[in-house]
């Protein structure tokens, strides 16, 4: 699969989602997060769908395995595409999410899990009483997913490769904390090029700020799918 860009859609109302949607006839793929659902709400998927692009809807849905399963019914009802799950709400909660995209029949979401955050780094694994190494901590979390009926990962690039080698080629891999190298790394820890993801294994690239932020959206975007475009490498 070409790996593909997933423009975050980091602002906090539907008609500010819009303008952005507007301004990037370039890109498929859209990321709806906490800050804009919490703000507005399914209106957004609504308003994502009237102009056919696909939605990320990225919650890392992470609680007791009924309401995870509920939450990907009513996702899937609103023709999201991809959705996030958290693998620290264990096995129970992960099957459930996979057996409710499964029962969505041909509005199928995939699903990915989240392991561990981009902003986190090892003084913060410790704080949490995880002894394993970040590297650690993402394959054992990514394997238990995988199990349990999850479609991919979200996973920092620096990760990514050790997560091709142990698990192939099948899983989607989600890769956030992107940063063209002339960018501001923001408040993630764990960043790095798009040339440099699509080089990991990536499947899809998130973008926010550098797009959004840009005085010329349209053309940050072509930048960043330009240098993807160029680094796509063979994969065996």
């Amino acid at each position: 699969m070409k790996p593909q860009l997933i423009v975050a859609l980091d602002v906090p109302s539907v008609e500010a989602a819009d303008a952005a949607v507007q301004r990037l006839p370039n890109v498929t793929w859209f990321k709806v997060g906490l800050e804009l659902f919490t703000a507005v709400g399914p209106a957004v998927l609504a308003t994502l769908a009237r102009q056919q692009r696909k939605v990320f809807l990225d919650l890392k849905l992470h609680d007791i395995p009924r309401t995870v399963e509920r939450a990907v019914q009513s996702a899937s009802a609103h023709g999201v595409e991809l959705i996030t799950v958290h693998a620290a709400s264990g096995r129970a909660a992960l099957r459930a999410a996979a057996d409710a995209a499964a029962s969505a029949g041909t509005r199928r979401p995939s699903l990915v899990a989240v392991t561990t955050l981009t902003s986190l780094g090892p003084e913060d694994l410790r704080d949490l009483g995880v002894q394993r190494t970040l590297p650690e901590q993402a394959l054992k979390l990514a394997e238990m997913a995988l199990q349990s009926g999850i479609d991919g990962l979200v996973t920092s690039v620096h990760e990514a490769p050790d997560l091709r080698r142990a698990f192939g080629p099948a899983p989607i891999l989600v890769t956030p904390g992107i940063r063209p190298a002339d960018s501001a790394v923001g408040d993630q820890k764990r960043v790095a090029t798009p040339a440099a993801a699509v080089n990991a294994g990536a499947t899809y690239l998130v973008v926010g700020r550098p797009v959004l932020d840009a005085k010329d959206p349209y053309a940050a975007a072509e930048a960043i799918l330009g240098e993807m475009n160029a680094a796509q490498v063979p994969r065996g």
